[in-house]
């Protein structure tokens, strides 16, 4: 199976179908006996433009307005690549704002969530903030670093074993037995808004950009970007690890499917389905998928960091898409998250040193 192929919306269609160097015929990807079908749960309802401001209105508080910086000088770009810095976003990510906009919103007093690390350590923050109980369930694959900080934060973790999918299955039957209400970190209309938020400030500071290049994993900044989007030409690309192309294979299906867990070094980026909210938002916008190859997030994340920029290899990935494709155009790839292992630890040992909530680690 090759990934290295594209995917891009189908003329007068608006669902995506995979170009000629990518296959679907891979063995082991399914959800469900035979069938690969993943039913929606979830409605998107009529998210649109409105839902975005209001999220940048209620956020506000909460948030920085990123800038946009100077990316690489590369042949194809010259010097018309910018980078949304999303990786100086409070709390390291632009999971902050999503995080944000659904826990303002519902005024809840207990939270759960199933997280990677970046939303756990988005809600931790605010959740400390405002007073909220937080629980935070891992994968067994979740980076021991930031377990650590969601929990220097004040946060409780449950880390479970198994894969994203089996994350989310504790996450919900959690949140039910507590009372709590679930948070997902990118299934949500209110998580979508919050993250749609960055799309408005690139289109607001650079409205002349042609592509925007999106990391994408759970899909909630991919479809915020595609909301965004709705009413500008700007060309929207979605740029998933190779390891885990979920999104151009559901959009090549017809229907969203499941794939089995995989260890991509975007570790961020592990989600092994669509969510039912980003899905159609995503199907009937996105103009392009391009799948990336480890070796070539890790390129990109060292380039960064020569550039000054101290992403995470999650945070790399929209560059490693923007370079692979090779485009002479005004384009901006999103760096959407900079939890290193060096930010982590002072985040850590910051909050660790003045805490007084206590903080627990639940392993099932």
């Amino acid at each position: 199976m090759s990934t290295t192929g594209t995917a891009g919306r189908g003329a007068g269609t608006g669902v995506t179908g995979l170009g000629a160097g990518t296959s679907t015929t891979g063995s082991g990807v399914g959800f469900g006996p035979g069938t690969g079908e993943v039913r929606l749960g979830v409605a998107s309802g009529a998210l649109g433009g409105a839902d975005l401001l209001a999220a940048a209105s209620r956020i506000a508080p909460y948030v920085v307005r990123t800038p946009l910086l100077r990316g690489p000088v590369t042949a194809a770009h010259g010097t018309g690549l910018l980078l949304k810095a999303e990786h100086l976003q409070l709390g390291g990510s632009f999971k902050m704002r999503g995080a944000a906009n659904a826990v303002l919103a519902l005024a809840a007093d207990r939270v759960v969530t199933g997280s990677s690390g970046n939303h756990g350590i988005a809600l931790a923050r605010i959740a400390r903030t405002l007073g909220i109980q937080l629980t935070v369930v891992l994968a067994a694959g979740a980076m021991p670093s930031k377990a650590a900080a969601i929990r220097a934060l004040g946060a409780e973790t449950v880390q479970v074993g198994g894969g994203v999918a089996e994350r989310e299955e504790r996450a919900r039957a959690l949140a039910a037995e507590r009372g709590a209400v679930l948070v997902p970190s990118s299934d949500h209309p209110l998580v979508v808004a919050g993250q749609g938020t960055a799309g408005l400030e690139i289109l607001a500071a650079a409205p002349d950009t042609e592509t925007v290049y999106v990391p994408t994993g759970g899909g909630g900044l991919l479809a915020g970007l595609c909301l965004a989007a709705a009413e500008h030409p700007v060309r929207v690309v979605g740029v998933e690890p190779a390891l885990t192309p979920r999104y151009a294979r559901s959009l090549a299906a017809g229907h969203p499917v499941r794939l089995p867990p995989c260890a991509t070094v975007a570790d961020g980026l592990r989600g092994q389905s669509p969510g039912a909210v980003p899905y159609p938002i995503i199907r009937d916008r996105v103009d392009e998928l391009i799948a990336v190859g480890d070796a070539e997030i890790l390129a990109a994340t060292a380039l960064l960091h020569r550039l000054g920029v101290d992403a995470e290899p999650s945070g790399a990935v929209a560059l490693a898409g923007a370079l692979r494709a090779g485009r002479r155009e005004r384009a901006v790839a999103i760096v959407s998250g900079g939890n290193t292992p060096a930010r982590l630890h002072t985040l850590h040992h910051s909050h660790t040193s003045t805490s007084t909530t206590a903080r627990t680690d639940v392993r099932i």
